[in-house]
């Protein structure tokens, strides 16, 4: 048989990569037709539609008021009763026979003088009011790490469909060759079907591709309450930014002093040496400040006295009480505050040690990420070198179907990594903010300026 014979229609490494900024562009252009969005954008939106942050929200609303309940036991009482009565009297007494009416208002009020469990409960409202502001901030940093996933999940799902139908037309145009090759004598059936084989291997790829792209784009509309949300892509050439500061210790040192859960912890941990402490106060006195005025008319209960009589009556006076002994339930009380205590420093100590593993784990999955990026544009180029060299030894007779095939597969596959890759380093990046307690959402600007123009 002779050698296979050079084909002017065969898909060159240029010509593949002419393929694939075509494909890549169609789909830029699409999406500014649609007026794509930025991730800050997109965050904005997501800030004032989901669920889950504006529950939040709505849980310290009410937390900062009940918070606010705590201190009425430190401010005065006033309380306002009246009362009216009417009296038939049947005597076998005749002179004694008749009705009586009778109306009383009392205003009464009361000032705590010295209620130290009163203090105490109010400290604590405070200290929770600090939980609840450190749960909506950790519901804010949730919701920028699920937008960005929600982002950035839409934009590798569109360069895989990219890459995809790209390497479909390249085996589309190998089969083409394979089949014209054949028919003129200068390779065997195998060739082609091997290419066909390859190339419904490429279709069913392509349908898989067109439906995670799909379900992806659902789940970013989902998130911003808005019908065919369309992200911006990454720029090209793209500069992945450095991680600063390079020691990890420096970024646990910072999560053991800002990160939400220790924060929580700490907070809870308070409350509870607190509560000790009001349950210590159970021995203590109370001492109140009380006042009344009262103000009834009546019939006069002296016989020297006829007909209705107007009293006008003020107290004020100071209300003091010592518990002596209680059954021992203060005791008892005390011992569970202390054990609760102890609980809220060992979940404390747990936190800190959750989160400074949570970040050296986020701190070197970036900078291993990094590496691979790296080393996925070298492949990336080893990757084309090797295509351009089997469709050349194919073209000569040195390299078969199959090479040229398999090198076209590895070549969209690398493509794919990449660019998986970029979006992994980015979105760890922002969870290590997150694991130091230091994420924001300006942070996103940082990210914003990676976008096309």
């Amino acid at each position: 048989m002779n050698p296979p014979q050079p084909d002017p229609h065969a898909t060159t490494g240029r010509h593949l990569s002419q393929i694939a900024s075509a494909a890549a562009l169609a789909l830029l252009g699409l999406a500014t037709g649609a007026q794509a969005q930025s991730l800050v954008e997109v965050f904005d939106a997501a800030r004032g539609f989901d669920a889950t942050y504006l529950s939040a929200r709505s849980q310290f609303d009410a937390s900062a008021a009940r918070a606010a309940q705590a201190r009425a036991g430190l401010l005065p009482q006033v309380g306002l009763g009246a009362g009216a009565n009417w009296t038939s009297r049947d005597s076998s007494a005749a002179f004694l026979d008749g009705t009586n009416n009778s109306q009383t208002v009392t205003v009464s009020a009361s000032q705590p003088l010295y209620r130290p469990a009163n203090r105490i409960t109010n400290n604590q409202s405070l200290l929770s009011v600090d939980i609840a502001r450190a749960q909506l901030l950790q519901a804010e940093q949730d919701l920028i790490v699920r937008t960005t996933q929600a982002y950035f999940d839409v934009l590798a799902a569109q360069d895989t469909l990219t890459f995809v139908k790209t390497l479909k037309a390249a085996v589309s145009e190998q089969l083409a060759g394979a089949k014209r090759n054949f028919e003129v004598g200068t390779s065997t059936i195998t060739d082609s079907r091997e290419a066909q084989a390859r190339f419904d291997l490429t279709t069913a790829q392509e349908i898989a591709a067109e439906n995670d792209l799909l379900v992806n784009k659902l789940a970013l509309d989902q998130l911003v309450g808005a019908a065919s949300v369309v992200p911006k892509p990454l720029a090209a050439p793209l500069v992945l930014p450095p991680v600063t500061p390079t020691d990890p210790q420096l970024w646990v040192g910072e999560a053991q002093a800002r990160n939400l859960n220790v924060l929580q912890a700490q907070k809870a941990l308070e409350i509870a040496q607190l509560e000790t402490r009001k349950a210590e106060a159970g021995h203590l006195p109370t001492l109140d400040l009380v006042g009344q005025y009262q103000v009834a008319r009546g019939p006069s209960g002296t016989p020297a006295i006829p007909g209705t009589v107007r009293n006008n009556n003020a107290t004020v006076g100071m209300q003091f009480n010592l518990p002596l002994f209680a059954g021992y339930a203060i005791q008892n009380r005390v011992k569970e505050t202390l054990a609760l205590e102890e609980k809220s420093r060992t979940d404390l100590e747990a936190a800190r040690r959750t989160v400074a593993q949570a970040t050296r784990t986020a701190y070197f999955g970036v900078l291993s990420g990094q590496s691979q990026v790296k080393a996925l544009e070298a492949a990336e180029a080893s990757s084309q070198s090797a295509l351009d060299a089997n469709k050349l030894g194919y073209q000569v007779g040195v390299r078969i179907n199959i090479d040229v095939l398999n090198a076209q597969s590895q070549l969209f596959q690398t493509k794919r990594d990449l660019a998986a890759a970029r979006y992994s380093v980015l979105l760890t990046g922002l969870r290590l903010r997150q694991a130091s307690g230091q994420l924001v959402a300006e942070d996103l600007l940082v990210l914003n300026a990676l976008l096309a123009r």
